[in-house]
Parts: structure tokens; sequence; C-alpha cells
């Protein structure tokens, strides 16, 4: 897990839960002839849950898990 929350990299509280359901997602990426299209929104639904993510927070959420998820599709292409 190194390679995803570095040591010198500080999470502000109100980022921790969408920084651990997409740290938990990590295994969970579709992928297509290219490379990378997105995370399985599926299993996202399950992930929340079993971080016990009240049902009022997970759109908010599955907002921030969408900004990170195009930030880390992003990098994937570049290399």
């Amino acid at each position: 897990m190194a390679d995803v929350t570095p040591s010198d990299v500080e999470i502000w509280p109100e980022n921790e839960t969408a920084l651990d359901v997409f740290v938990q997602m990590g295994t969970q990426w579709r992928v297509g002839i290219g490379g990378p299209v997105g995370l399985d929104y599926n299993a996202l639904r399950f992930v929340m849950r079993m971080q016990r993510v009240p049902p009022a927070e997970q759109p908010e959420l599955f907002e921030a898990i969408r900004v990170m998820e195009h930030a880390a599709m992003d990098e994937m292409s570049e290399e």
C-alpha cells in the first residue's frame, strides 16, 4: 500500500473514507483492450456496505471515488 498512500501525503479527515474505499477497490478495475476503462461500480456498492458507509453519504462518496478514478486513469494512460 505504500505506493497508494505515501507517508508524505496528508489526507484530510473528510477524505479518509473515500480514500479507504478507493484503496479497497484496487482489484476491481474493468480492463479492455486498451487497458483500464474504469472501476466496477457493482463492487463499489459492496465495498461501501462493508465499510459501513451510511446510505445518505454514498452519493457524495461516489462522486469522490469518481474523481480519484479519473485521476488514476489519467496516470495509467501516461505510463
